[in-house]
């Protein structure tokens, strides 16, 4: 069996280099207000083109 690993590990280095301390409480806020305005400008609001949601656009599609 053979391994492309490193025989030593070297602090710092790879993926560990990029991993950073942080609240969970701040990540999941942080996260969850993301993810809301993200809804909000994708589904929630109507497109200034045709005043249509997505979803009554789907409708109407499925209609014809």
């Amino acid at each position: 069996m053979s391994s492309d690993a490193p025989d030593s590990f070297e602090p710092g280095a790879g993926i560990a280099a990029e991993v950073k301390n942080a609240r969970i409480e701040d990540e999941m806020e942080q996260s969850y207000i993301d993810y809301a305005m993200s809804v909000i400008a994708g589904r929630a609001l109507p497109d200034v083109r045709d005043g249509l949601k997505p979803v009554h656009r789907r409708i109407l599609y499925a209609m014809q």
